[in-house]
Protein backbone atom coordinates (compact mmCIF):
# COMPACT_ATOMS: atom_id res chain seq x y z
CA UNK A 1 0.00 0.00 0.00
CA UNK A 2 1.34 3.42 -0.94
CA UNK A 3 2.07 6.27 1.46
CA UNK A 4 -0.98 8.25 0.29
CA UNK A 5 -3.25 5.27 0.99
CA UNK A 6 -1.78 4.86 4.46
CA UNK A 7 -2.47 8.50 5.23
CA UNK A 8 -6.11 8.04 4.31
CA UNK A 9 -6.55 5.27 6.88
CA UNK A 10 -6.48 7.64 9.86
CA UNK A 11 -8.30 10.91 9.31
CA UNK A 12 -6.90 13.66 11.41
CA UNK A 13 -9.43 14.99 13.89
CA UNK A 14 -9.96 18.75 13.87
CA UNK A 15 -7.54 20.66 16.06
CA UNK A 16 -10.34 22.84 17.35
CA UNK A 17 -10.79 21.81 20.97
CA UNK A 18 -14.37 20.80 21.77
CA UNK A 19 -16.18 21.67 24.96
CA UNK A 20 -15.36 19.58 28.01
CA UNK A 21 -17.16 16.22 27.80
CA UNK A 22 -18.28 16.53 31.42
CA UNK A 23 -20.41 19.54 30.52
CA UNK A 24 -22.15 17.90 27.59
CA UNK A 25 -25.58 16.39 28.07
CA UNK A 26 -25.86 12.65 27.97
CA UNK A 27 -27.49 11.32 24.86
CA UNK A 28 -26.96 10.28 21.27
CA UNK A 29 -25.86 13.61 19.78
CA UNK A 30 -22.53 13.30 18.01
CA UNK A 31 -19.85 15.90 17.65
CA UNK A 32 -19.47 17.64 14.28
CA UNK A 33 -15.80 16.64 14.12
CA UNK A 34 -14.64 14.27 11.33
CA UNK A 35 -15.45 10.61 11.77
CA UNK A 36 -12.62 8.52 13.27
CA UNK A 37 -10.71 6.00 11.19
CA UNK A 38 -12.52 2.70 10.48
CA UNK A 39 -10.37 0.64 12.82
CA UNK A 40 -11.48 2.84 15.75
CA UNK A 41 -15.17 2.17 15.11
CA UNK A 42 -17.47 -0.82 14.68
CA UNK A 43 -19.27 -2.02 11.60
CA UNK A 44 -22.98 -2.76 11.91
CA UNK A 45 -22.20 -6.47 11.91
CA UNK A 46 -19.61 -6.06 14.66
CA UNK A 47 -22.06 -4.00 16.70
CA UNK A 48 -24.71 -6.71 16.52
CA UNK A 49 -22.17 -9.38 17.44
CA UNK A 50 -20.89 -7.34 20.36
CA UNK A 51 -24.37 -6.77 21.79
CA UNK A 52 -25.33 -10.42 21.51
CA UNK A 53 -22.11 -11.85 22.94
CA UNK A 54 -21.83 -9.32 25.75
CA UNK A 55 -25.43 -9.68 26.97
CA UNK A 56 -25.26 -13.48 26.78
CA UNK A 57 -22.12 -13.39 28.91
CA UNK A 58 -23.67 -10.89 31.34
CA UNK A 59 -26.81 -12.98 31.85
CA UNK A 60 -24.60 -15.95 32.71
CA UNK A 61 -21.80 -14.32 34.72
CA UNK A 62 -23.05 -11.10 36.34
CA UNK A 63 -22.43 -10.62 40.04
CA UNK A 64 -25.35 -10.71 42.44
CA UNK A 65 -25.35 -7.19 43.90
CA UNK A 66 -27.97 -5.56 46.15
CA UNK A 67 -28.59 -2.55 43.90
CA UNK A 68 -29.16 -4.82 40.93
CA UNK A 69 -31.65 -6.92 42.86
CA UNK A 70 -33.47 -3.82 44.06
CA UNK A 71 -33.62 -2.23 40.60
CA UNK A 72 -34.95 -5.44 39.09
CA UNK A 73 -37.62 -5.96 41.74
CA UNK A 74 -38.79 -2.36 42.27
CA UNK A 75 -41.89 -1.60 40.21
CA UNK A 76 -42.10 2.07 41.15
CA UNK A 77 -39.92 3.98 38.68
CA UNK A 78 -39.25 6.82 41.11
CA UNK A 79 -37.96 4.55 43.87
CA UNK A 80 -36.02 2.53 41.32
CA UNK A 81 -34.29 5.65 40.00
CA UNK A 82 -33.46 6.79 43.53
CA UNK A 83 -31.95 3.41 44.44
CA UNK A 84 -29.81 3.35 41.28
CA UNK A 85 -28.71 6.94 41.86
CA UNK A 86 -27.51 6.10 45.38
CA UNK A 87 -25.55 3.08 44.16
CA UNK A 88 -23.91 4.95 41.31
CA UNK A 89 -22.76 7.78 43.57
CA UNK A 90 -21.39 5.35 46.15
CA UNK A 91 -19.53 3.36 43.48
CA UNK A 92 -17.62 6.42 42.26
CA UNK A 93 -13.95 5.90 43.18
CA UNK A 94 -14.93 3.08 45.58
CA UNK A 95 -14.68 -0.69 45.25
CA UNK A 96 -17.84 -2.77 44.96
CA UNK A 97 -16.93 -4.90 47.99
CA UNK A 98 -16.73 -1.77 50.16
CA UNK A 99 -19.98 -0.27 48.87
CA UNK A 100 -22.22 -3.30 49.48
CA UNK A 101 -22.52 -2.88 53.25
CA UNK A 102 -22.84 0.92 53.08
CA UNK A 103 -25.52 0.70 50.40
CA UNK A 104 -27.55 -1.87 52.32
CA UNK A 105 -27.52 0.22 55.50
CA UNK A 106 -28.28 3.44 53.61
CA UNK A 107 -31.31 2.02 51.81
CA UNK A 108 -32.60 0.48 55.02
CA UNK A 109 -32.39 3.89 56.73
CA UNK A 110 -33.62 6.01 53.80
CA UNK A 111 -35.53 3.78 51.33
CA UNK A 112 -37.06 6.73 49.45
CA UNK A 113 -35.92 10.11 48.21
CA UNK A 114 -38.34 11.72 50.69
CA UNK A 115 -36.66 9.90 53.58
CA UNK A 116 -33.23 11.14 52.58
CA UNK A 117 -34.49 14.70 52.08
CA UNK A 118 -35.82 14.73 55.65
CA UNK A 119 -32.52 13.56 57.18
CA UNK A 120 -30.01 15.95 58.70
CA UNK A 121 -26.56 16.47 57.22
CA UNK A 122 -25.11 15.13 60.44
CA UNK A 123 -27.01 11.87 59.99
CA UNK A 124 -25.87 11.64 56.38
CA UNK A 125 -22.23 12.19 57.35
CA UNK A 126 -22.49 9.56 60.06
CA UNK A 127 -23.87 7.00 57.63
CA UNK A 128 -21.19 7.90 55.06
CA UNK A 129 -18.32 7.82 57.57
CA UNK A 130 -15.49 5.62 56.33
CA UNK A 131 -16.63 5.55 52.69
CA UNK A 132 -14.45 8.49 51.66
CA UNK A 133 -15.05 11.38 49.27
CA UNK A 134 -17.58 12.77 51.74
CA UNK A 135 -18.95 15.47 49.46
CA UNK A 136 -20.77 12.70 47.60
CA UNK A 137 -23.09 12.06 50.52
CA UNK A 138 -23.77 15.76 50.94
CA UNK A 139 -24.63 16.17 47.27
CA UNK A 140 -26.93 13.16 47.39
CA UNK A 141 -28.90 14.78 50.18
CA UNK A 142 -28.92 18.16 48.43
CA UNK A 143 -30.27 16.45 45.34
CA UNK A 144 -32.94 14.63 47.32
CA UNK A 145 -34.04 17.88 48.93
CA UNK A 146 -34.28 19.52 45.52
CA UNK A 147 -36.38 16.64 44.16
CA UNK A 148 -38.82 16.96 47.06
CA UNK A 149 -38.82 20.76 47.23
CA UNK A 150 -38.76 21.72 43.54
CA UNK A 151 -39.82 18.66 41.56
CA UNK A 152 -42.79 17.40 43.53
CA UNK A 153 -40.89 14.36 44.76
CA UNK A 154 -40.40 13.03 41.23
CA UNK A 155 -36.95 12.08 40.01
CA UNK A 156 -36.05 13.53 36.57
CA UNK A 157 -36.94 11.04 33.84
CA UNK A 158 -34.13 11.55 31.29
CA UNK A 159 -30.36 11.64 31.35
CA UNK A 160 -30.41 15.24 30.18
CA UNK A 161 -32.78 16.31 32.96
CA UNK A 162 -30.91 14.35 35.62
CA UNK A 163 -27.66 16.06 34.71
CA UNK A 164 -29.24 19.49 34.52
CA UNK A 165 -31.37 19.39 37.67
CA UNK A 166 -29.50 17.35 40.28
CA UNK A 167 -26.35 18.68 41.99
CA UNK A 168 -23.29 16.50 41.56
CA UNK A 169 -24.82 14.40 38.77
CA UNK A 170 -22.53 14.33 35.76
CA UNK A 171 -22.84 12.79 32.34
CA UNK A 172 -21.95 9.25 33.44
CA UNK A 173 -24.27 9.10 36.47
CA UNK A 174 -27.13 10.60 34.49
CA UNK A 175 -26.73 8.03 31.73
CA UNK A 176 -26.51 5.14 34.16
CA UNK A 177 -29.63 6.14 36.11
CA UNK A 178 -31.65 6.87 32.97
CA UNK A 179 -30.72 3.66 31.16
CA UNK A 180 -31.08 1.32 34.14
CA UNK A 181 -34.15 2.93 35.71
CA UNK A 182 -36.11 4.19 32.72
CA UNK A 183 -34.72 2.22 29.78
CA UNK A 184 -33.42 5.30 27.98
CA UNK A 185 -31.18 4.29 25.09
CA UNK A 186 -28.04 6.16 26.09
CA UNK A 187 -24.51 4.97 26.72
CA UNK A 188 -22.25 5.43 29.71
CA UNK A 189 -18.51 5.96 30.00
CA UNK A 190 -16.69 5.29 33.25
CA UNK A 191 -13.21 3.94 33.94
CA UNK A 192 -14.20 0.37 33.15
CA UNK A 193 -15.90 1.30 29.87
CA UNK A 194 -12.93 3.45 28.84
CA UNK A 195 -10.63 0.47 29.30
CA UNK A 196 -12.88 -1.93 27.38
CA UNK A 197 -13.43 0.42 24.43
CA UNK A 198 -9.81 1.52 24.18
CA UNK A 199 -8.70 -2.12 23.98
CA UNK A 200 -11.45 -3.24 21.61
CA UNK A 201 -10.60 -0.47 19.12
CA UNK A 202 -6.93 0.14 20.01
CA UNK A 203 -7.44 3.74 21.03
CA UNK A 204 -3.98 4.53 22.31
CA UNK A 205 -4.00 8.32 22.63
CA UNK A 206 -4.41 9.98 26.02
CA UNK A 207 -7.87 8.83 27.15
CA UNK A 208 -8.38 12.05 29.11
CA UNK A 209 -7.96 14.27 26.04
CA UNK A 210 -11.12 15.87 24.60
CA UNK A 211 -10.92 14.11 21.20
CA UNK A 212 -10.61 10.69 22.83
CA UNK A 213 -13.32 11.41 25.40
CA UNK A 214 -15.68 12.50 22.64
CA UNK A 215 -14.89 9.42 20.57
CA UNK A 216 -15.53 7.11 23.54
CA UNK A 217 -18.91 8.69 24.28
CA UNK A 218 -19.89 8.39 20.63
CA UNK A 219 -18.88 4.72 20.62
CA UNK A 220 -20.81 4.05 23.85
CA UNK A 221 -23.95 5.67 22.44
CA UNK A 222 -23.64 3.77 19.14
CA UNK A 223 -23.12 0.40 20.80
CA UNK A 224 -25.82 0.48 23.50
CA UNK A 225 -28.48 -2.14 22.92
CA UNK A 226 -31.83 -0.46 22.15
CA UNK A 227 -33.84 -3.26 23.75
CA UNK A 228 -31.79 -3.64 26.95
CA UNK A 229 -29.85 -0.38 27.43
CA UNK A 230 -29.54 -0.69 31.20
CA UNK A 231 -28.32 -4.27 31.11
CA UNK A 232 -25.93 -3.46 28.26
CA UNK A 233 -24.34 -0.58 30.14
CA UNK A 234 -23.99 -2.68 33.27
CA UNK A 235 -22.50 -5.48 31.18
CA UNK A 236 -19.83 -3.16 29.76
CA UNK A 237 -18.89 -2.03 33.25
CA UNK A 238 -19.00 -5.60 34.57
CA UNK A 239 -16.66 -6.77 31.81
CA UNK A 240 -14.17 -4.05 32.68
CA UNK A 241 -14.38 -4.78 36.39
CA UNK A 242 -14.06 -8.58 36.26
CA UNK A 243 -12.40 -9.61 32.96
CA UNK A 244 -10.86 -6.66 31.11
CA UNK A 245 -9.09 -5.49 34.26
CA UNK A 246 -6.30 -2.87 34.46
CA UNK A 247 -3.66 -5.55 35.03
CA UNK A 248 -3.60 -9.24 34.18
CA UNK A 249 -6.70 -9.13 32.01
CA UNK A 250 -8.44 -12.48 31.55
CA UNK A 251 -8.45 -12.40 27.76
CA UNK A 252 -9.14 -16.13 27.55
CA UNK A 253 -12.48 -15.57 29.30
CA UNK A 254 -13.53 -12.48 27.37
CA UNK A 255 -16.71 -12.83 25.29
CA UNK A 256 -15.46 -10.07 22.96
CA UNK A 257 -12.02 -11.50 22.25
CA UNK A 258 -12.78 -11.91 18.53
CA UNK A 259 -13.55 -8.17 18.29
CA UNK A 260 -10.58 -6.96 20.33
CA UNK A 261 -7.89 -5.20 18.30
CA UNK A 262 -5.57 -4.96 21.31
CA UNK A 263 -5.66 -8.74 21.66
CA UNK A 264 -4.93 -9.11 17.95
CA UNK A 265 -2.00 -6.73 18.39
CA UNK A 266 -0.61 -8.98 21.14
CA UNK A 267 -0.90 -12.01 18.87
CA UNK A 268 0.83 -10.16 16.04
CA UNK A 269 3.68 -9.09 18.29
CA UNK A 270 4.07 -12.63 19.59
CA UNK A 271 4.15 -14.11 16.11
CA UNK A 272 6.61 -11.48 14.92
CA UNK A 273 8.92 -12.17 17.83
CA UNK A 274 8.91 -15.86 17.06
CA UNK A 275 9.77 -15.25 13.41
CA UNK A 276 12.47 -12.83 14.50
CA UNK A 277 12.55 -11.07 11.16
CA UNK A 278 16.13 -10.06 10.46
CA UNK A 279 15.28 -7.36 7.98
CA UNK A 280 13.62 -5.04 10.49
CA UNK A 281 15.41 -1.87 11.44
CA UNK A 282 16.56 -1.83 15.06
CA UNK A 283 14.61 1.32 15.79
CA UNK A 284 11.26 0.12 14.33
CA UNK A 285 8.63 -1.49 16.57
CA UNK A 286 8.18 -5.19 15.94
CA UNK A 287 4.98 -6.06 14.18
CA UNK A 288 4.25 -2.64 12.70
CA UNK A 289 0.99 -2.61 10.81
CA UNK A 290 -0.98 -0.02 8.92
CA UNK A 291 -2.38 1.41 12.16
CA UNK A 292 1.12 1.97 13.53
CA UNK A 293 2.22 3.61 10.29
CA UNK A 294 -0.67 6.08 10.35
CA UNK A 295 -0.51 6.86 14.08
CA UNK A 296 1.12 10.24 13.65
CA UNK A 297 -1.88 11.51 11.66
CA UNK A 298 -4.59 10.21 14.02
CA UNK A 299 -5.61 11.78 17.33
CA UNK A 300 -6.92 8.41 18.59
CA UNK A 301 -3.94 6.17 17.79
CA UNK A 302 -1.03 5.46 20.11
CA UNK A 303 1.63 7.95 19.08
CA UNK A 304 5.05 6.81 17.82
CA UNK A 305 6.65 8.28 20.94
CA UNK A 306 4.59 5.88 23.08
CA UNK A 307 6.44 2.65 22.44
CA UNK A 308 4.61 -0.65 22.67
CA UNK A 309 5.61 -2.58 25.82
CA UNK A 310 5.42 -6.28 25.09
CA UNK A 311 5.34 -7.19 28.78
CA UNK A 312 2.05 -5.29 29.23
CA UNK A 313 0.07 -6.94 26.45
CA UNK A 314 -3.44 -5.50 26.18
CA UNK A 315 -2.62 -3.32 29.22
CA UNK A 316 -0.82 -1.00 26.78
CA UNK A 317 -4.34 0.40 26.45
CA UNK A 318 -5.68 2.79 27.59
CA UNK A 319 -3.06 5.51 27.87
CA UNK A 320 -3.39 8.65 29.96
CA UNK A 321 -1.19 11.54 30.93
CA UNK A 322 0.92 11.27 34.05
CA UNK A 323 -1.02 11.97 37.20
CA UNK A 324 -0.09 15.11 39.07
CA UNK A 325 1.72 14.09 42.27
CA UNK A 326 -0.21 14.57 45.49
CA UNK A 327 0.95 17.46 47.65
CA UNK A 328 2.54 16.75 51.02
CA UNK A 329 0.95 18.24 54.13
CA UNK A 330 1.54 18.01 57.88
CA UNK A 331 -1.09 18.56 60.55
CA UNK A 332 -0.65 18.62 64.31
CA UNK A 333 -3.53 17.02 66.17
CA UNK A 334 -4.30 16.29 69.80
CA UNK A 335 -6.32 13.49 71.37
CA UNK A 336 -7.68 15.30 74.43
CA UNK A 337 -9.07 12.82 76.94
CA UNK A 338 -10.90 13.39 80.21
CA UNK A 339 -12.74 11.16 82.69
CA UNK A 340 -16.46 11.08 81.91
CA UNK A 341 -19.29 11.35 84.41
CA UNK A 342 -20.01 7.64 84.06
CA UNK A 343 -16.36 6.70 84.43
CA UNK A 344 -15.71 6.10 80.74
CA UNK A 345 -13.13 8.28 79.03
CA UNK A 346 -14.40 11.11 76.83
CA UNK A 347 -12.68 12.76 73.89
CA UNK A 348 -12.91 16.30 72.60
CA UNK A 349 -14.10 16.67 69.01
CA UNK A 350 -14.45 19.74 66.83
CA UNK A 351 -16.58 20.02 63.71
CA UNK A 352 -14.89 20.98 60.46
CA UNK A 353 -16.25 23.84 58.33
CA UNK A 354 -19.28 23.08 56.18
CA UNK A 355 -17.29 23.58 52.98
CA UNK A 356 -14.02 22.13 51.79
CA UNK A 357 -12.22 18.87 52.57
CA UNK A 358 -14.15 16.62 55.00
CA UNK A 359 -16.88 19.27 55.27
CA UNK A 360 -19.00 18.95 58.40
CA UNK A 361 -17.06 15.96 59.76
CA UNK A 362 -15.82 15.72 63.36
CA UNK A 363 -12.14 15.51 64.28
CA UNK A 364 -9.70 15.90 67.14
CA UNK A 365 -8.42 19.47 67.62
CA UNK A 366 -6.01 19.96 64.73
CA UNK A 367 -4.04 22.62 62.92
CA UNK A 368 -2.55 22.42 59.43
CA UNK A 369 1.11 23.45 59.39
CA UNK A 370 1.55 26.06 56.68
CA UNK A 371 5.33 25.66 56.57
CA UNK A 372 8.11 23.44 57.85
CA UNK A 373 8.33 23.78 61.64
CA UNK A 374 10.63 22.72 64.42
CA UNK A 375 9.12 20.56 67.14
CA UNK A 376 8.92 23.55 69.49
CA UNK A 377 7.15 25.64 66.86
CA UNK A 378 4.56 23.01 66.08
CA UNK A 379 3.89 22.37 69.78
CA UNK A 380 3.41 26.08 70.32
CA UNK A 381 0.97 26.11 67.40
CA UNK A 382 -0.96 23.18 68.86
CA UNK A 383 -1.09 24.75 72.32
CA UNK A 384 -2.44 27.94 70.78
CA UNK A 385 -5.13 25.97 69.00
CA UNK A 386 -6.11 24.08 72.15
CA UNK A 387 -6.31 27.28 74.16
CA UNK A 388 -8.44 28.86 71.44
CA UNK A 389 -11.03 26.09 71.49
CA UNK A 390 -11.00 25.38 75.23
CA UNK A 391 -10.60 28.79 76.84
CA UNK A 392 -8.00 27.49 79.30
CA UNK A 393 -4.24 27.49 79.56
CA UNK A 394 -2.47 24.56 77.94
CA UNK A 395 1.27 24.22 78.34
CA UNK A 396 3.69 22.37 76.10
CA UNK A 397 4.70 20.27 79.08
CA UNK A 398 1.14 18.93 79.24
CA UNK A 399 1.41 17.47 75.72
CA UNK A 400 2.67 13.96 75.08
CA UNK A 401 3.90 13.15 71.60
CA UNK A 402 2.49 9.80 70.51
CA UNK A 403 3.62 9.34 66.92
CA UNK A 404 2.66 9.89 63.31
CA UNK A 405 -0.30 8.75 61.23
CA UNK A 406 -0.11 8.93 57.45
CA UNK A 407 -3.38 9.12 55.52
CA UNK A 408 -3.64 9.35 51.75
CA UNK A 409 -6.38 11.46 50.23
CA UNK A 410 -6.88 11.54 46.46
CA UNK A 411 -4.74 14.67 46.11
CA UNK A 412 -3.00 14.99 49.49
CA UNK A 413 -0.48 12.86 51.37
CA UNK A 414 -1.35 13.94 54.88
CA UNK A 415 0.91 13.27 57.87
CA UNK A 416 -0.71 13.77 61.27
CA UNK A 417 1.68 14.52 64.14
CA UNK A 418 -0.27 13.11 67.06
CA UNK A 419 -0.20 14.38 70.64
CA UNK A 420 -2.07 13.28 73.73
CA UNK A 421 -3.49 15.48 76.49
CA UNK A 422 -5.12 14.06 79.61
CA UNK A 423 -7.04 15.40 82.53
CA UNK A 424 -6.93 19.19 82.11
CA UNK A 425 -10.27 20.73 82.94
CA UNK A 426 -11.59 23.13 80.35
CA UNK A 427 -14.22 25.81 80.45
CA UNK A 428 -17.49 24.43 79.13
CA UNK A 429 -18.38 26.55 76.16
CA UNK A 430 -21.74 26.63 74.45
CA UNK A 431 -20.55 25.76 70.98
CA UNK A 432 -22.44 23.58 68.55
CA UNK A 433 -19.18 22.73 66.78
CA UNK A 434 -17.58 21.25 69.93
CA UNK A 435 -18.49 18.12 71.82
CA UNK A 436 -17.15 15.56 74.26
CA UNK A 437 -17.91 11.98 73.26
CA UNK A 438 -17.37 8.52 74.66
CA UNK A 439 -15.60 5.92 72.60
CA UNK A 440 -18.93 4.45 71.52
CA UNK A 441 -20.22 7.86 70.49
CA UNK A 442 -16.95 8.48 68.69
CA UNK A 443 -17.38 5.37 66.55
CA UNK A 444 -20.99 6.28 65.75
CA UNK A 445 -20.24 9.89 64.80
CA UNK A 446 -19.32 11.31 61.40
CA UNK A 447 -15.59 10.68 61.88
CA UNK A 448 -13.01 10.60 59.05
CA UNK A 449 -11.00 7.42 58.75
CA UNK A 450 -7.80 9.30 59.64
CA UNK A 451 -9.20 10.17 63.09
CA UNK A 452 -9.96 6.51 63.76
CA UNK A 453 -6.37 5.67 62.83
CA UNK A 454 -5.17 8.31 65.28
CA UNK A 455 -7.20 6.88 68.15
CA UNK A 456 -5.90 3.41 67.30
CA UNK A 457 -2.35 4.76 67.52
CA UNK A 458 -3.03 6.12 71.00
CA UNK A 459 -4.61 2.82 72.01
CA UNK A 460 -1.55 0.97 70.82
CA UNK A 461 0.80 3.15 72.85
CA UNK A 462 -1.48 2.76 75.86
CA UNK A 463 -1.21 -1.04 75.60
CA UNK A 464 2.58 -0.76 75.48
CA UNK A 465 2.40 1.04 78.82
CA UNK A 466 0.16 -1.51 80.51
CA UNK A 467 -3.00 0.56 80.26
CA UNK A 468 -1.47 3.87 81.35
CA UNK A 469 -1.57 7.06 79.33
CA UNK A 470 0.34 7.04 76.04
CA UNK A 471 4.06 7.50 76.73
CA UNK A 472 5.87 10.74 76.16
CA UNK A 473 8.17 9.76 73.31
CA UNK A 474 11.69 11.04 72.96
CA UNK A 475 11.42 14.24 71.00
CA UNK A 476 13.43 14.75 67.90
CA UNK A 477 13.51 18.10 66.17
CA UNK A 478 13.51 17.31 62.46
CA UNK A 479 15.08 20.66 61.70
CA UNK A 480 18.40 19.95 63.43
CA UNK A 481 18.22 16.29 64.46
CA UNK A 482 19.06 17.11 68.12
CA UNK A 483 17.51 15.00 70.86
CA UNK A 484 16.13 16.29 74.13
CA UNK A 485 18.32 14.57 76.71
CA UNK A 486 15.67 15.09 79.42
CA UNK A 487 12.96 13.28 77.45
CA UNK A 488 12.26 9.75 78.66
CA UNK A 489 12.51 6.97 76.11
CA UNK A 490 9.68 4.52 75.51
CA UNK A 491 11.78 1.74 77.09
CA UNK A 492 11.66 3.53 80.44
CA UNK A 493 7.96 2.79 80.72
CA UNK A 494 8.67 -0.96 80.91
CA UNK A 495 11.07 -0.61 83.87
CA UNK A 496 9.76 -1.43 87.30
Amino acid sequence: MGRSAIKRVCKKVSKKEPASPSKKPAGKNKDPSPDPAPHHTFTSEETETLRKELLTWYDRCKRDLPWRRLAAAEMDANRRAYSVWVSEVMLQQTQVSTVIDYYTKWMKTWPTVEDLAAASLEEVNEKWSGLGYYSRGRRLQEGAQKVVRDLGGQMPRTAEALQKLLPGVGRYTAGAVASISYGQVTGVVDGNVIRVLCRLRRIGADCTSPPVADALWNLANDLVDPDRPGDFNQAMMELGATVCTPKRALCGECPLQSLCRAYKKVELESASSIRNLVDRRADAPIGSDIEDCAAASCSLCMQPSDRWDGSLGVANYPRKSAKKPAREEQTVTCVWERPGEQGAAEYLLLQRPQKGLLAGMWEFPSMLLEKACTMKEREDILCGRLQEVSGCEVSVKDLQFVGEVIHIFSHINQTYLVYFLHGIAMKEAERSALRWVTRRQFMESAIPTAMKKILQLCDGQRLLCGGAEPPRKRKKDRSDGQRDSKQRSIDSFFRK
